[in-house]
């Protein structure tokens, strides 16, 4: 079988099984069969495999059928342009959390940001991305899973940033040993009734999916003791899921009359990150 004829036949068959993105599914779990990259498998396809390496790579195919991540197969997430370690310890890095980066760097051109917290690290991508792209910014990056920071602290070496981030073992903001400019957090936001229905805790932890009763658990204690982990003029950015864009909104208009809050849509047009900005209410407080 050659490379073509193998890549024909994982696409239909992931195609047959509903598996999304089949074509690149297909290519992934190939190119890490063979150890090439993306070129040189569009440049020798007529390639023979040798028949171990057809077996290993059909075995990855029943494997991604069952419904295990292509990331968790592979090892490897790729996340803004930049290849992340992975295992069962940590949830797989969505392209919708590259918003939170976006909206950090944003922030970042037109405001001082030395000292960022990024809470519920997971495999660490949010914080060494902002790292790697805010090289003056200290970084705190906290966890409550040993495991999870095991798999951050590989990736902070893997792209040299060791020294730039803090790695803090605990729960929340309860770790972080001073305020900082900018809090940035993707906590667990799907209903635990949702996780469980959908069985989407099969594969990735459970910790880092479940957000309790609706989803916001997490999110609501986050913002409840945010207030004196900020600094004056600091920013808190939160990622949420489907429909909870305007419950959180609310809340934080509760906990902080005077800031900015802005909504900021993914590509589908769903409310996918909150920014809190005290920037503005130290703004109003000046001008009363």
């Amino acid at each position: 079988m050659t490379i073509r004829e193998a890549l024909a036949r994982a696409k239909k068959t992931f195609v047959s099984g509903n598996v999304e993105d089949a074509r690149l599914e297909s290519e992934l779990l190939l190119r890490h069969t063979l150890r090439i990259g993306q070129v040189q498998l569009y440049q020798e396809p007529d390639h023979s495999l040798a028949p171990h390496e057809e077996a290993d790579f059909w075995r990855l195919v029943e494997r991604r059928l069952d419904g295990e991540p292509t990331a968790y197969i592979t090892g490897q997430r790729e996340f803004y342009g930049l290849s992340f370690s992975v295992n069962s310890s940590v949830l797989v890095p969505r392209p919708e959390s590259e918003f939170l980066v976006a909206e950090v760097l944003r922030i970042a051109r037109s405001h001082p940001v030395m000292g960022v917290a990024e809470i519920g690290t997971g495999c660490g991508a949010i914080a060494i991305t902002l790292a790697l792209n805010l090289p003056e910014a200290r970084i705190y990056a906290t966890d409550i899973s040993a495991p999870a920071l095991k798999v951050a602290w590989l990736n902070c070496r893997n792209h040299g940033v060791v020294d730039r981030i803090c790695l803090l073992a605990g729960d929340m903001l309860d770790p972080l040993p001073e305020p900082v400019d900018l809090i940035v957090a993707n906590l667990p936001y799907v209903p635990e009734l949702e996780v469980s229905r959908l069985g989407l805790a099969d594969f990735e932890p459970l910790l880092a999916l479940d957000g309790g009763r609706d989803g916001l658990e997490k999110i609501r204690r986050l913002c409840s003791g945010v207030g004196d982990r900020l600094r004056p003029g600091g920013f808190l950015l939160l990622e949420v899921g489907q429909g909870q864009g305007r419950v959180v909104t609310d809340l934080l208009r509760r906990l902080f009359p005077s800031a900015g809050i802005e909504v900021i849509p993914d590509l589908a047009g769903i409310d996918r990150v909150l920014v809190l900005s005290l920037a503005a209410e130290q703004k109003e407080s000046i001008l009363s």
